[in-house]
């Protein structure tokens, strides 16, 4: 059976995401209809042009301009994908003259090669996520006026962090809660809805609210978390959430802490070791079969340890095993252990996180104790 013949110049043309061939001296050798209609241009404004003159006369395209043009010499020089991540243009409204809005873009240029295996032409992907910026947005501020705000714990001070993704375009549902406790006790929190995005932050929301309320039974962190699993199993999308939370008493100097399945707490103690609490860890909430009772465990302190609470964004990494992340958080804590909780914080994610390089959301909370 002979097989059908395609037409891939109408393929191109039809094709939902908008693309544009460009020669290895940067003239349009081709776009298709989605290009055209995004970039709001007409095909004899495009094809056949220097790629330089493409763009609208106006200042903010220019930072676009020069770093679409960097992304597509350093494809023609390597012969590799080359991405612009998050770029944002203002474009002209063409039913409303003068009025401009704010728009963002992915640009990928990947190279094309010919029989001969030399590079004939740059493919050029241009994705709007406009949209998807709008939502992050939304989600943030719906997240941010979720979490506490940084306060004092009596008398004990603390410091709070939320740092969101510098790469994915949705939040994710990370939480961090303080709670006074009768007596001279508080109890810390943090936790990591699976999902991300506006609905992930909603159960967020709900759960650090169930945890909060749960927190103030007198029987400890186990017990409270046990309660918090039976009302995730009632949250659609709260299964699998890891939580770790810790009961500080300062009247015996003593942390009383339960995992569900969440990163162990780091005690930086007045010594400078750093003790990472891990002999009280279950399953994340609602990932049993069945519900069951959890476990907890107690660990004294001195006055003047820090006791560190965090998500996976703070220590994971790509390709790379959680133990060296726990070392990086354990060598920060101790290298900077006579620093205020804020200092502290800020130069803990500072180490581990330098600015534009968080892969995913990351909640840190620093008690001195």
């Amino acid at each position: 059976m002979a097989e059908p013949a395609v037409d891939y110049a109408a393929v191109f043309q039809a094709l939902p995401g908008a693309v544009a061939l460009v020669t290895p001296q940067l003239i349009f050798a081709d776009a298709n209809a989605e290009f055209l209609r995004l970039r709001g241009l007409p095909r004899e404004q495009v094809v056949g042009r220097f790629l330089p003159e493409e763009p609208p006369d106006n200042d903010a395209a220019e930072p676009l301009l020069l770093r679409v043009l960097a992304s597509l010499r350093r494809a023609v020089e390597t012969g590799e994908r080359s991405v612009v991540a998050l770029q944002r243009y203002d474009m002209e409204d063409h039913e409303q003259p003068g009025v401009w809005h704010e728009r963002y873009f992915n640009v990928t240029n990947v190279p094309v090669f010919g029989p001969d295996g030399r590079m004939t032409l740059l493919l050029q992907r241009l994705e709007d996520v406009t949209e998807l910026i709008r939502a992050r947005e939304v989600a943030l501020t719906l997240q941010e006026a979720m979490l506490p705000a940084p306060r004092p714990v009596g008398r004990h001070p603390a410091a709070v962090r939320y740092r969101p993704a510098a790469e994915a375009l949705n939040v994710a549902g990370d939480w961090y809660d303080l709670v006074d406790l009768p007596g001279d006790r508080i109890a810390v929190a943090v936790g990591d809805v699976v999902g991300h995005g506006l609905y992930a932050a909603g159960v967020m929301g709900q759960l650090r609210s169930a945890l909060t309320a749960a927190s103030l039974v007198p029987e400890g962190p186990a017990r409270a978390l046990e309660v918090l699993g039976l009302y995730a199993r009632t949250v659609d999308g709260a299964e699998n959430t890891t939580v770790a939370t810790a009961f500080v008493d300062w009247e015996n100097h003593s942390i009383t802490y339960s995992s569900a399945g969440h990163p162990p707490p780091a005690l930086l103690r007045t010594d400078g070791t750093v003790e990472f609490l891990d002999r009280a860890t279950d399953p994340p909430l609602a990932a049993r079969p069945e519900h069951g009772p959890r476990t907890q465990a107690v660990t004294a302190f001195r006055e003047g340890a820090v006791l560190v609470l965090y998500t996976d964004g703070l220590i994971e990494r790509r390709g790379e095993d959680i133990d060296k992340g726990l070392a990086r958080l354990a060598d920060s804590l101790a290298r900077h252990q006579a620093d205020d909780p804020e200092t502290l914080a800020d130069a803990v994610l500072t180490e581990l996180i330098p600015p534009g390089d968080a892969t995913d959301d990351t909640a840190l909370v620093i008690v001195r104790l």
